[in-house]
């Protein structure tokens, strides 16, 4: 690829670190993450943007935990039978009609005045800064139909980013709003329940027990102990580490997903990407098995 063809993102990526956003790259032409660990990774740095930007032509993700953001993502259908839920207000049409009679339901003013940004399939994000005091995390749905939020442990997609052709583009350029104190009570995590962990039946003989049940319960405790800011990159980090022990044929799937999955919920990650995480380390670990007498050596 021409240099050129680099600038435009390069510029996006610096810009939107400007405004004292943490970015980090994105596939070119995707919303995946173009590294592990992003979260902690995400910079304002331009000594460290420039060289990444340089390389390739990224897509740019901000890291809205870092960035102290909240970001409500108000998105389209996907296809015809992609329609609203029974028991919903009748015209909802997307996103933005929802979170528009979410706000006429409960009396307030609609929350558009704030940066603003079209994306690729044509819904829209509007930005807020995080509230003190509230860790606020992903959700989905929290809002309504069609209403999903970025904050803690979340990223979005910047503008000046291209996703399967389509441009993300601001529609209004001023600095973030406060998010409004009825929408930050509203996406306050419930109290979760005490959690009980159970022993998952473990797939291993009973040779190797004491050393597979002290790597799990370690695995278990860097997810507990993990804190705000790292908790997802904590269950990537645990998933991987038990996902070569899988691979080793030492731990079964599922027991794995019965051990972290409880943690997970417990520090306030939401069950969706838990479980994706989660997949994603057991397959980043499945790449690297580790056996018994591998995991002794490395000590």
């Amino acid at each position: 690829m021409h240099q050129n063809d680099l600038r435009p993102l390069a510029l996006a990526a610096r810009e939107t670190a400007q405004r004292g956003w943490n970015v980090f790259p994105l596939v070119p032409d995707s919303k995946r993450p173009a590294i592990g660990s992003w979260e902690p990774r995400a910079t304002t740095d331009a000594a460290r943007i420039s060289p990444c930007w340089a390389a390739g032509a990224y897509n740019v993700g901000i890291a809205t935990g870092p960035s102290k953001l909240v970001v409500i993502d108000l998105d389209r259908p996907k296809h015809d039978q992609d329609v609203p839920p029974l028991g919903t207000p009748t015209g909802l049409t997307d996103g933005r009609t929802a979170l528009a009679t979410l706000a006429e339901q409960l009396g307030k003013p609609h929350p558009s005045e704030t940066y603003t940004v079209r994306t690729g399939s044509g819904g829209v994000h509007l930005y807020f800064i995080a509230p003190g005091g509230a860790a606020l995390r992903n959700t989905a749905g929290a809002l309504g139909w069609k209403i999903d939020t970025r904050a803690g442990g979340g990223y979005v997609v910047g503008a000046g980013s291209v996703v399967n052709g389509k441009a993300y583009t601001v529609l209004r350029d001023q600095d973030p709003a406060p998010l409004p104190e009825w929408l930050a009570t509203l996406l306050v995590p419930a109290p979760m329940p005490p959690q009980v962990h159970r022993a998952a039946p473990l797939a291993f003989d009973g040779r190797h027990s004491a050393y597979l049940r002290s790597a799990v319960d370690q695995e278990v405790r860097r997810v507990s102990h993990a804190h705000t800011g790292n908790r997802n990159n904590a269950l990537y980090q645990a998933a991987v580490a038990l996902g070569q022990l899988v691979a080793g044929g030492k731990l079964r799937t599922d027991a794995v997903n019965n051990w972290l999955v409880p943690a997970a919920l417990g520090i306030g990650l939401v069950a969706d990407e838990v479980r994706s995480t989660i997949a994603s380390g057991l397959r980043a670990g499945a790449r690297r098995p580790r056996t018994i007498a591998h995991a002794r050596s490395a000590a």
